[in-house]
């Protein structure tokens, strides 16, 4: 008789599921890692568009949201001295923190500006 014995099938089979699982734990990493990636990217471009708008308030502090199109993530301004030796009476520094995932994640751009 030939053929291959219970022994080694049970052992065959055990083998695979060890390579699947792990295939699917290492799949599923990185989808979360693609995913925080892509928030993170959206988040900075966000940001870097509120710096650039020409209607945005640089005098004074502020907070809102990025609504109507991502109203989940909420940005935050803190505008102080600039704190760098001998031109801190020339520059401010404008602080902005953009937050998202019901403030887990967050992350903050800093640009001098003069005063």
């Amino acid at each position: 008789m030939r053929g291959f014995t219970l022994l080694e099938v049970m052992i065959a089979l055990a083998i695979m599921a060890g390579v699947i699982l792990t295939v699917i734990g290492s799949f599923n990493y990185h989808l979360s890692v693609v995913s925080r990636d892509r928030e993170e990217t959206t988040a900075v471009l966000l940001a870097r568009a509120k710096l650039d708008d020409p209607t945005f308030n640089r005098k004074e502090n502020g907070k809102g949201t990025f609504a109507p199109g991502w109203p989940d993530i909420k940005w935050e301004t803190v505008i102080k001295p600039a704190e760098i030796p001998g031109v801190t009476e020339l520059l401010n520094q404008l602080t902005l923190s953009v937050s998202w995932n019901e403030d887990r994640r967050k992350l903050t751009l800093v640009q001098y500006m003069a005063k």
